[in-house]
């Protein structure tokens, strides 16, 4: 039998780039036992994922629950775990990027002395705070781990220059990008896409903690001041779960015949809005990746971002939440053609979608 290799993520995110990565190591079963653990920190848009790229766990803890703290993960993740790698006693246990379950997973498996591969290592802001609490997340995993998997050159980098040991570190691409191969289809249909026919479809998305209160309300009356300015325009908004997104958005943007809020979208339907759309505004960490990968500009209502590649490459500009630099940015990506074409041009810096292989490789 060969090198036993469990995998665990909860998020939506972490299994729509692990997920990938989980079917490749399933391809070479001479090679390796794959083991695949779900947490549940998300619920229904976790399943939709793994329904999409086929993924059946072997454990699945369903943690989920409502008004849950950082403390109920992190508790429930590391006690559940104990149980699990007692039983199954893998040679490594893989987590990816930011999130709670990466880093209790990542601390149970140091208290057993089990191996961490980190996909996606290296991703900096070094403002603890920044985004919150991801940003400690990334660099606690990075603490244990074996094997750094690191998107691109910069996120290498900035693992040397922790000290981090170079044999130990490999560029792969990001994973995320493989996934686009999955999810992008020739001749997809939806009935928004439909509605938005014949206009410039603005794709937004914004959820992120440290935007909640005042700046998500400039965010979104930057956005509708542009829209209403140009109305060749319609904009579709797949709205967090979070009740306060929710107010901010309805009090905002609602009333507003060409800007749909709709209830989030599976990943197969995200992947191909993001196709047919033209420009895109987000606070979200993963789209900075894919869009560049599908030829989109992207303007990042953050003021850090973890992915300072993409900003270099020209494929995100980062604009805050200043609603009168998001106002500026967001007109001119309307208004100049050169402009757009130039940040819709910018090669992808995250990858050629053969990340998972690349990293089978070196766990083999």
């Amino acid at each position: 039998m060969g090198k036993k290799v469990m995998l665990v993520f909860g998020t939506r995110p972490e299994a729509i780039k692990m997920c990938p990565l989980v079917n490749e190591l399933k391809s070479r079963p001479g090679e390796f036992e794959t083991v695949v653990c779900v947490t549940g920190q998300h619920r229904e848009m976790l399943e939709q994922v793994l329904r999409v790229f086929d993924v059946e766990p072997d454990y699945d803890f369903a943690i989920m629950r409502d008004g849950q703290t950082l403390f109920d993960i992190t508790a429930m993740v590391l006690s559940k775990l104990e149980y699990i790698f007692k039983i199954e006693k893998p040679d490594v246990v893989l987590v990816h990027g930011d999130t709670t379950t990466s880093f209790a997973s990542a601390l149970a498996s140091f208290y057993l002395q089990i191996p961490v591969g980190h996909v996606e290592a290296g991703l900096r802001t070094r403002d603890i705070y920044s985004p919150w609490p991801e940003e400690f997340n990334r660099q606690a995993v990075d603490i244990v781990s074996e094997y750094y998997f690191a998107p691109t050159e910069m996120s290498r980098q900035n693992l040397l220059d922790e000290g981090k040991p170079g044999e130990k570190i490999w560029v792969t691409g990001n994973t995320g990008i493989d996934a686009l191969e999955t999810t992008v289809r020739e001749g997809y249909a939806h009935p928004v896409l439909d509605w938005a026919s014949g206009s410039r479809l603005i794709l937004i998305t914004a959820h992120r903690r440290e935007n909640l209160g005042e700046p998500m309300h400039r965010m979104f009356r930057a956005i509708r001041r542009v829209m209403e300015e140009h109305p060749e325009t319609k904009a579709v908004y797949p709205i967090h779960m979070n009740p306060a997104v929710r107010a901010a958005a309805y009090e905002e943007l609602g009333g507003f015949d060409r800007l749909k809020i709709i209830d989030p979208l599976e990943v197969l339907d995200f992947h191909n809005f993001m196709a047919a759309s033209h420009i895109i505004l987000t606070d979200s960490g993963g789209i900075q990746e894919e869009a560049p990968g599908l030829g989109k500009p992207v303007l990042v209502m953050r003021d850090t971002t973890e992915r300072p590649e993409g900003v270099a490459a020209g494929t995100l500009k980062l604009v805050g939440t200043d609603d009168r630099v998001i106002y500026e940015e967001f007109s001119k990506l309307l208004d100049d053609s050169r402009e757009y074409e130039r940040m819709s041009r910018a090669s992808n810096p995250y990858g050629d979608g053969h990340a998972s292989e690349r990293i089978a490789e070196i766990l083999a």
